[in-house]
């Protein structure tokens, strides 16, 4: 089958950690894999998403070691990224001492690094110590901001400081609004990554797993050729394609969350000591010359 025939509408490039790679092919918004081996090629930079430094219980008494771990294969990726998103939950409670770990094992990556609030960053203060640590050189407000690096427009956006009932992100007018400006006159042919921490599409408003004014901002990607939406909270890799939209959500790196609706509510899984690195990872995502869709890889800790 062609790049043509499979199309953006209906493919997602990933390669996998052994060296092997796949097609994600998407019918009815179910990715399913065809066989592929051409390595990607070109701008790659990694993702890692809620850490949780300060949570210390079953399933995972060290979140300090878990995300060192994680931080340790990015380091140590084939293809050194150009750069880290955090895509939030660095902290559990939002304590200095946990944002003093956290900042400590990211600087180990020895990579350009950039972050936005999840819901555990903000706890204090409305999250105006995440932000003065880890968004300090952004000129951004209110924890949203944006980027240029390597052909690519990256922009961050904050969901969680104003969550509705049931815990649905929310993004606001005033976010919009400036998100609207901040895309206003780009050509519609740059790749387009959006990072924030609560999904963009509603995998499971139940458990408050979406953003309940996400369509707007949606709305103004969607004249863009490339938009890759990338997402923590939900603790587990998660893949939908919407036309030029593709959404991926991140595994955390401190435990993992049930698939929606399999428990009575959202919140850390109990699993076997030997299991949980293999439900933890990182995301590498890179932009392969010659195609206007990223390549996404998904790494467990563990086998």
């Amino acid at each position: 089958m062609s790049d043509n025939e499979i199309g953006r509408r209906g493919a997602l490039r990933c390669m996998l950690w052994a060296g092997s790679g796949v097609i994600w092919t998407v019918s009815g918004g179910v990715p399913r894999a065809l066989g592929d081996t051409q390595p990607a090629d070109g701008f790659t930079f990694a993702q890692v998403s809620d850490s949780h430094i300060g949570f210390a219980r079953e399933p995972n008494m060290d979140t300090p070691g878990t995300f060192a771990a994680a931080i340790a294969a990015v380091r140590a990726a084939p293809a050194r990224p150009a750069l880290l998103l955090h895509t939030g939950d660095v902290s559990h409670l939002s304590r200095p001492d946990e944002f003093d770990a956290a900042e400590k094992i990211m600087a180990g990556a020895g990579l350009d690094t950039h972050a936005v609030p999840g819901e555990h960053d903000v706890i204090e203060d409305g999250g105006a110590a995440f932000m003065a640590r880890f968004q300090s050189r952004e000129r951004g407000k209110g924890g949203y901001y944006s980027f240029d690096q390597g052909g690519v427009h990256f922009v961050g956006l904050n969901n969680v400081i104003d969550l509705r009932a049931g815990g649905m992100g929310h993004l606001g007018a005033d976010q919009l609004a400036w998100l609207a400006d901040d895309l206003r006159g780009r050509a519609a042919s740059q790749p387009i990554v959006v990072f924030a921490h609560i999904p963009l599409w509603s995998v499971y408003p139940e458990w408050g797993w979406g953003t309940e004014d996400s369509a707007q901002a949606l709305g103004l990607l969607r004249r863009f050729g490339s938009v890759t939406v990338l997402n923590g909270h939900i603790h587990q890799v998660m893949q939908k394609v919407e036309g030029t939209l593709a959404f991926h959500t991140a595994r955390s790196t401190a435990f993992p969350q049930p698939a929606p609706g399999a428990a009575a509510s959202p919140g850390p899984m109990k699993v076997e000591a030997p299991r949980l690195r293999a439900m933890l990872g990182v995301a590498s995502i890179s932009q392969v010359f010659g195609r206007s869709e990223l390549a996404i890889i998904d790494t467990p800790l563990g086998a």
